[in-house]
């Protein structure tokens, strides 16, 4: 196993990997910005160094800082969590070429799948099922463009490769349109993703969203542990995720579950990973890959009883993986209720001192969370501050128990969502499963 661990990530899930580090007996390096030096994990792991000032560029982001920090502590892995570094190819391969293991896909992956047109590519040849579109960048020559257009048919849409976190689309209805808003996206991509390339889909109209969890040895052993449903959305940012997703075509479901086993194994993935499809009219559409752990990737922790950054550390250290598609059983349902520091009618971040935190319990129930009273959170960074998650023989046994910890949480002195959640989960469309990605937007909309 791995000998000492440096966590390259802040809040919740930096406080994740540390309890599995421990329970693993490999030791832990903190690194922090000055605006987290009282994070939780970092007074529980066994070093911790300050990397930075607040802004992420200059702490989190700024590889030379975290490459110092693991030379000087002695670190032999470097684990990057979500979001910042996690999915940069560039500093998986300066890690890797530092001499720590990167606990996380290999570069080349991350760069093959990065790029959602070679990623789509990919997919193709493994037999993955994906949207009508361009099957490559969408042509700068007018002629050419519009009759992709035409071929795919309208509404369509067009991305950034590059792209990620709800930017770089743009819905296109008509056809004189297309030009000028493919010009529009290749600005924007280019200024948030130094890269202009483009593609184009068929937009579907009312799809899921619909995610398959997948561990990689890089070895030739994959498994998949099922699908989660991250359907409802605000700004294409994902508010509540469960799994089993419910009403799902069961042949469907079996045959891309196969699909992304096997596109793992094509491409050597290694570590854990994530399919997205868009679901519709029983039919999976691919759209990205995720190399990395996801937020919500309690959810089929709960329903099958894995610890899936448990399983990443092993395979960093050249384990093959610890199960087999045989041992992975899909028990009971699961639901998270992303918890943000916001104001539940206006989204906007509410920062500041949290003057009394109290967790709920209960059987089933599970609480993600860096929160404690008197921690301040601070303005510098992304609003999420816990997840809470149950844990149900059935979805409604898991939604029963989901409305009592939302009833029973407490976070005072700052606004959050949990108004939200609590509206949500008594919300007649979403108990009775299987809600589209517009329906909170629509929702909201009606309601605000």
């Amino acid at each position: 196993m791995l000998e000492k661990v440096l966590i390259a990530n802040r809040g919740e899930i930096a406080l994740r990997i540390l309890r599995a580090c421990k329970e693993l007996g490999i030791k832990t390096v903190a690194v922090y910005s000055t605006a987290d030096r009282d994070l939780m994990h970092v007074g529980l792991a066994d070093e911790s160094v300050c990397i930075g000032p607040p802004p992420a560029a200059k702490s989190y982001l700024h590889v030379p800082a975290l490459i110092a920090a693991a030379e000087a502590t002695g670190a032999t892995a470097i684990h990057p969590g979500y979001g910042f570094l996690a999915e940069n190819a560039d500093f998986a391969e300066q890690v890797e070429k530092s001499g720590f293991a990167f606990i996380g896909p290999k570069a080349e992956t991350i760069r093959l799948v990065g790029d959602k047109v070679s990623a789509k590519h990919a997919m193709i040849v493994a037999g993955v099922p994906t949207v009508p579109g361009s099957d490559g960048p969408l042509p700068e020559d007018p002629e050419t463009a519009l009759r992709i257009g035409r071929e795919v048919g309208y509404p369509v849409i067009i991305k950034a490769a590059g792209g990620g976190g709800g930017r770089g689309m743009r819905v296109v209805n008509r056809e004189q349109d297309l030009i000028e808003a493919a010009r529009q996206t290749r600005e924007e991509a280019g200024a948030w993703f130094s890269n202009p390339m483009v593609y184009l889909e068929k937009y579907l109209t009312n799809p899921r969203h619909v995610e398959v969890q997948v561990l990689s040895d890089g070895q030739g052993n994959a498994i998949h542990l099922g699908d989660r449903d991250c359907s409802l959305q605000r700004r294409h940012q994902k508010v509540l995720e469960e799994a089993p997703a419910p009403g799902i075509d069961e042949n469907a479901r079996q045959q891309v579950f196969q699909r992304c086993v096997q596109a793992c194994v094509d491409i050597g993935y290694r570590g854990a990973g994530t399919f997205e499809f868009l679901y519709e009219d029983g039919r999976f559409y691919f759209i990205e890959m995720n190399t990395r752990v996801q937020v919500e990737h309690p959810v089929s922790e709960m329903v099958t009883g894995i610890d899936i950054v448990k399983e990443m550390l092993s395979i960093a250290a050249g384990n093959p993986l610890s199960f087999s598609q045989e041992d992975v059983v899909i028990r009971g349902h699961a639901l998270e209720c992303r918890i943000n520091a916001e104001d539940p009618k206006t989204f906007v971040p509410s920062p500041g001192t949290v003057k009394h935190f109290h967790i709920p319990g209960g059987n089933g129930v599970r609480v993600d969370s860096h929160l404690y009273s008197g921690y301040t959170v601070p303005s510098n960074y992304d609003s999420l501050i816990g997840k809470l998650i149950t844990w149900g023989a059935t979805r409604d046994e898991a939604m029963a128990r989901m409305r009592n910890a939302l009833d029973e949480i407490v976070v005072d002195g700052i606004k959050t969502n949990i108004l939200l959640h609590r509206e949500l989960t008594r919300d007649e469309g979403f108990c009775s499963g299987g809600v589209n990605i517009h329906y909170l937007e629509k929702k909201l909309g009606a309601v605000r």
